[in-house]
């Protein structure tokens, strides 16, 4: 028994001194109950933006709108009424929609002529995967049933339309590879090399490299192109079982293709500024999932970001995995250029910086 003992205390000891063993076993339990108990609970009272085109201008369409603003749910955001709302809700990359058609007025009046026997419909464009479409269909339906008393006495002159997908139509598994890839690029990248550089530094691996021709920034570039490759093998392969299991309607175009690279740019950098920055290789290790974890789930991989608490929206505005997801899931899910260019742009920009910080502190020799 005494053996058994002694070995248990040994054995804790040398696991409690291990960083990673003490990030796995007590940090990231601790974040995940905050991470997710802050998306899912702190929510209440967050309002959804939603996005309307009022074609109609009346009074009815007025006051339909300021009931859906009363009921506390939503934001509403203009549309304007001289633009499809199709190429409108594909070019600004929107989840969400309203259209109030132009005869919204004129069907409102036959309807109560009529005593109920026809209605006016509103068409919301949304995905009921997303947490956000139930809040903004709830604020359409509760505004409709206010409307309807105040104008019938409750009688159905006023619906909602059957739901419409947004932009090409896409459903939650559109949304989700997007995701699942940005994941797939940064794990790799960022914990792969931090925890290289570390095993370099204790290895002495970098003191054999100096020996050699091979200089400092031809180390970093090797390893940005081998991962560029292998992630660029994961995307093809992840996207042929997507579409042969789930029937995704996501495309893969060359945008999608080109920001591979800059996805592994940017956290391959980032995980060589770690590596070299930390002297303990556990220590570089342990911020990598210190800062890795935090960044799968608050940069929009498995929920839409305008789920979020206001204040975890401002923190996912700064994790570079943001704008890679988004910039992936515009060029694939919305066919939106526009957006993707301006997401790569950030995303090479932020590499860039990681990229020559990494080359300024890496030493091929030990300090």
């Amino acid at each position: 028994m005494s053996r058994i003992y002694s070995d248990i205390k040994g054995f804790g000891k040398q696991y409690l001194r291990s960083k990673v063993g003490a990030f796995f076993g007590f940090i990231f339990p601790i974040l995940l109950i905050l991470l997710f108990g802050a998306i899912f609970t702190a929510g209440e009272g967050q309002k959804v933006e939603l996005p309307v085109q009022n074609l109609d201008g009346g009074p009815y369409s007025l006051a339909l709108i300021e009931n859906m603003t009363l009921t506390g749910l939503v934001k509403i955001e203009t549309i304007p009424a001289d633009v499809d709302i199709n190429d409108y809700i594909n070019e600004h990359s929107l989840p969400l929609a309203l259209l109030i058609p132009s005869d919204f007025g004129a069907m409102v009046g036959q309807a109560i002529a009529a005593n109920g026997t026809s209605m006016a419909f509103v068409t919301l464009y949304a995905d009921m995967s997303q947490s956000t479409s139930g809040t903004a269909a709830t604020a359409v339906e509760i505004a409709i049933v206010n409307m309807n008393f105040d104008i019938s006495e409750a009688r159905p002159v006023i619906a909602m339309g059957p739901l419409q997908p947004p932009g090409k139509g896409e459903d939650f598994m559109d949304f989700f590879l997007p995701g699942v890839v940005g994941i797939t690029v940064m794990t790799n990248s960022l914990f792969s090399m931090s925890s290289l550089c570390g095993e370099y530094r204790q290895r002495s691996y970098f003191k054999l490299l100096a020996t050699t021709k091979l200089r400092k920034h031809e180390w970093l570039i090797s390893k940005f192109v081998f991962y560029s490759v292998i992630l660029l093998a994961s995307l093809l392969t992840t996207f042929v079982v997507a579409k042969l299991a789930f029937d995704i309607s996501a495309t893969l175009t060359p945008l999608a293709l080109i920001m591979i690279p800059a996805g592994a740019f940017v956290f391959v950098s980032m995980g060589m500024l770690l590596g070299v920055a930390v002297k303990d290789p556990e220590s570089s290790v342990a911020i990598a999932n210190a800062i890795g974890f935090p960044m799968m789930f608050l940069s929009g991989s498995f929920f839409p970001i305008s789920s979020f608490p206001g204040f975890l929206q401002a923190v996912a505005a700064v994790m570079p995995l943001t704008y890679f997801n988004n910039g992936l899931r515009d060029t694939m899910v919305y066919g939106n250029s526009v957006s993707t260019f301006a997401n790569l742009g950030v995303i090479l920009v932020l590499g860039a910086v990681f990229f020559v910080l990494a080359s300024k502190l890496m030493s091929w020799k030990e300090r």
